[in-house]
């Protein structure tokens, strides 16, 4: 029985999905503030593929709770495709508060997000890559 037990996966904590997010969402962050728009872009799909993963895995957090950055995400989507800082901040922002208020509406009011004000990841850069420019095409 107990080799049957350690055979069967789990599905991860919630708790761990959401901070994989939050490590997501400060690089989205980072990236965009570098103008490494190639970068965003993946950081963006990451966030949108946690994010189906926290519903797919947990039936307790409401679809609409989701859902409603749903609007925050298209905006994101086309603020790094016009490589647009000033609508990135917009997006970022409004993606902020939809996390908040799905924290809030979930019990979870003490877990804040906010803008970021510097990296976590000093071991990586966001400058966009050699050969690159910030507008992400090509030299």
């Amino acid at each position: 029985m107990a080799a049957a037990q350690t055979t069967q996966k789990s599905a991860p904590r919630l708790a761990d999905v959401m901070g994989a997010l939050q490590a997501r969402h400060s690089k989205l962050w980072t990236a965009a503030q570098q103008r490494n728009w190639e970068l965003a872009s993946y950081q963006l799909e990451l966030v949108k593929a946690g994010l189906a993963d926290a519903i797919g895995l947990y039936n307790d957090i409401p679809v609409s709770n989701v859902t409603m950055i749903d609007g925050p995400l298209k905006s994101l989507d086309s603020a790094i495709a016009a490589r647009s800082s000033a609508a990135f901040g917009k997006a970022f922002g409004e993606l902020t508060t939809g996390c908040n208020s799905c924290h809030q509406s979930t019990g979870r009011g003490f877990i804040v997000m906010k803008i970021p004000t510097a990296s976590p990841f000093g071991n990586q850069s966001f400058a966009p890559r050699s050969g690159q420019n910030q507008d992400g095409t090509r030299r």
